[in-house]
């Protein structure tokens, strides 16, 4: 009886744990600029990968977590992160590259999912405030590091060099190129060389646009600085 007392409070720990996670919106954000910053740092190699790995695993499942996402898909999306890091391990210490490519393709899977997963949540929302918002913009920052792991892996898979004149681009010239695609910057000292790299240079741009104009300038539109605040103090003032 004992233990199944201690094992149903610690179940309601988890529970209450888990419930402070969510919505956390802020803490999403604050993990995706962390993977930004060592994304612009460190290159996506040896133990510097690995290093990545943690940071980009860190974030999807805070963001499941914060979206509400069912408690299986944030076990599985747990192992999912453990395996990865475990082949980036593999691949520093091999130095055989087909083992980060396979974790690279799983991590842009991942964090396309949690993405997936948090922005459903901002849309579904009944009431737009601050950390909707910040879920909005997580997503919109979150595009142009998928799309830097996704031309780095390309780079690594095929036999010539992604951009044009540029024999050994550094794991920082995709996340430049890719922040610069996005939001359509295009300072043109970064080119694709050729196929698939234009085509999905092109899509981001794209999907940079819509996704600023349509979601986050419409959040924001919405916002209602101190509305809830206000609707707090009329609900004390009636009780």
């Amino acid at each position: 009886m004992n233990r199944a007392a201690t094992r149903a409070r610690r179940r309601e720990r988890w529970v209450q744990r888990g419930e402070k996670v969510r919505d956390a919106f802020g803490l999403v954000f604050l993990l995706v600029l962390a993977t930004y910053v060592l994304t612009s740092l460190l290159s996506n190699r040896g133990w510097s990968a690995v290093v990545l790995t943690v940071a980009t695993s860190a974030t999807s499942v805070v963001a499941l977590t914060s979206s509400h996402a069912p408690p299986r898909l944030v076990r599985s999306a747990i192992v999912l992160s453990g395996l990865t890091i475990l082949l980036a391990a593999v691949a520093a210490a091999s130095d055989d590259r087909i083992w980060l490519n396979l974790a690279s393709v799983v991590q842009i899977a991942l964090l396309a999912i949690a993405m997936g997963a948090v922005l459903r949540r901002v849309v579904t929302t009944a009431e737009v405030g601050f950390r909707t918002i910040l879920g909005a913009i997580s997503v919109y920052t979150v595009l142009g590091i998928l799309f830097t792991f996704l031309y780095g892996t390309i780079d690594r898979i095929q036999s010539s060099p992604f951009f044009e004149g540029v024999a050994h681009p550094a794991g920082n010239d995709f996340l430049f190129f890719s922040y610069t695609t996005l939001t359509t910057t295009g300072y043109g000292n970064l080119v694709p060389g050729g196929q698939p790299g234009r085509m999905l240079a092109g899509l981001e741009m794209m999907i940079g646009q819509v996704f600023l104009v349509t979601l986050v300038a419409g959040l924001v539109s919405l916002w209602r600085p101190g509305e809830a605040l206000r609707r707090r103090q009329e609900k004390h003032a009636r009780n």
